[in-house]
């Protein structure tokens, strides 16, 4: 039986299982072709229709996915926060100090590997050289004044700031600036703080959470019926705005980004298999339900309730863990989108004409891993870290402009490499503690033995 206290996250399993039976998926891949289709035909490239008939018929095509990104903003910080808590307040505090450290190490580690593969990809294919002349002749101002200043100004003086900055000044501010890192972390210590509470305070508390999240999770319901609609008319938009020779030349950009994902994907499938000591391929055909609505969605809160689900009924997972790790890593083990977001970077660098130095490389490679633990959970959340990041760094965050076409097609596949590496750190996790874990539920012994050791 479940704890009373996750009973929300799981109560739209049945809802979102019946959306993959239904093939979103695959509405959302017709979806996004037509959205292409007409958006080339809408381009004032063509010469059929002036550029402000364009723009006024793309806005309208795109209100059902902006209605979509708007509903799923609306309640992501709340859904995060409650789950965060819920999740630390579900463990006792020995179970904390167990999994706490060793997980916010696996987080960062991986987040490394995303970001040195992304590194090497973007280095070694160059995808940004294919749109040096176009990224010139649309930003000319921008090339130049970056050129003069292509050094990055980061020292060490500047990091005692940063560390500080991390923590919240004001809670609420944060929350209203959708600054996400600085939220994860106040979260996590009221979460700590509230195992402090005795049982006939601490009852209330989680009964308030638990409505929050069935209240998030509604919404996320609704939200769920525009999802090809959005995907349709976003597409259709951006598509008459970029055209079909921006296109040509993102293609081989998009190409290296989904190498990427593929290689981390290989990776988890690695640790699975060594770290998790079960049979890569099981895992990967029980978790293809959650891949699928992720990348239907492009939003790992989202889908949260159907992989808490997975983790617990289908990779036989101690339910301590995965309502540990799920819920915190929706926000913070983003994987898939470091790797996209530091190819995009160093993409947009090359197609600016910046040569980036050793140090350069660096600097976006530790911004990107801080940037990345504090992305949101939502549609297009990667996009707005992205713009933080590329100012940070020395690059014209109007550079943007040059991805977008494409932002939404790579955000389904990276979106469902963050849950399948949510999905592995569970795995990894309760081969060394899933037995360990005070208070947690008996292994079915006999659904367990589907996952046989190598």
């Amino acid at each position: 039986m479940v704890d009373t206290e996750i009973k929300s996250l799981k109560s739209l399993h049945h809802y979102l299982q019946k959306l993959v039976e239904n093939r979103l998926w695959l509405k959302v891949i017709i979806a996004l072709f037509l959205g292409v289709g007409v958006g080339l035909l809408l381009s004032p490239q063509n010469g059929w229709i002036t550029k402000n008939t364009a723009d006024a018929l793309g806005n309208w095509l795109a209100l059902p996915g902006m209605l979509f990104l708007k509903l799923v903003q609306m309640i992501m910080i709340p859904l995060i926060v409650a789950s965060i808590i819920t999740g630390i307040a579900s463990n006792n505090k020995e179970n904390l100090k167990r999994l706490g450290g060793g997980v916010l190490l696996y987080f960062i580690s991986t987040t490394i590997i995303s970001v040195t593969i992304g590194t090497i990809l973007a280095l070694i294919f160059r995808p940004g050289k294919y749109l040096h002349q176009q990224a010139e002749v649309g930003h000319a101002n921008a090339v130049a004044n970056t050129a003069e200043s292509s050094e990055l100004s980061f020292g060490i003086n500047d990091i005692p700031n940063a560390i500080t900055n991390l923590l919240p000044e004001n809670p609420l501010a944060s929350m209203v600036s959708s600054e996400m890192l600085s939220i994860v972390i106040f979260t996590i210590i009221i979460g700590v703080a509230v195992l402090s509470l005795t049982d006939d305070l601490l009852k209330p508390v989680k009964l308030l959470l638990g409505a929050i999240q069935e209240i998030c999770m509604t919404v996320v319901k609704w939200a769920m019926l525009l999802v090809p609609i959005a995907v349709f008319g976003l597409m259709a938009q951006l598509t008459s705005s970029v055209g079909l020779n921006s296109l040509r030349g993102l293609g081989f950009y998009v190409l290296v980004v989904l190498i990427g994902l593929l290689i981390l994907v290989g990776i988890y499938l690695v640790l699975v298999s060594i770290l998790g000591r079960s049979n890569p391929l099981t895992f990967l055909r029980k978790i293809t339900d959650v891949q699928l609505l992720a990348f239907s969605t492009t939003s790992s809160a989202a889908v949260m309730p159907l992989s808490l689900k997975t983790a617990e009924e289908g990779l036989i997972v101690d339910a301590s863990i995965s309502n540990f790790i799920i819920p915190i890593g929706a926000t913070v083990n983003m994987d898939g989108t470091a790797l996209y977001q530091t190819i995009t970077t160093l993409f947009i660098a090359q197609a600016y004409g910046l040569e980036m130095g050793l140090l350069n490389i660096i600097v976006v490679v530790v911004t990107i891993v801080a940037a990345s633990i504090g992305t949101p959970a939502i549609p297009g959340g990667g996009v707005v870290i992205l713009a933080s990041v590329l100012s940070s760094v020395g690059i014209p965050a109007e550079g943007i402009i040059i991805i977008i076409g494409v932002e939404r097609l790579l955000g389904m596949f990276r979106t469902a490499v963050n849950v399948t590496g949510d999905l592995t750190a569970c795995m990894v996790f309760n081969r060394f503690y899933g037995n360990k874990m005070e208070g947690s539920k008996e292994t079915d012994v006999k659904a367990n033995t589907e996952f046989s050791t190598i």
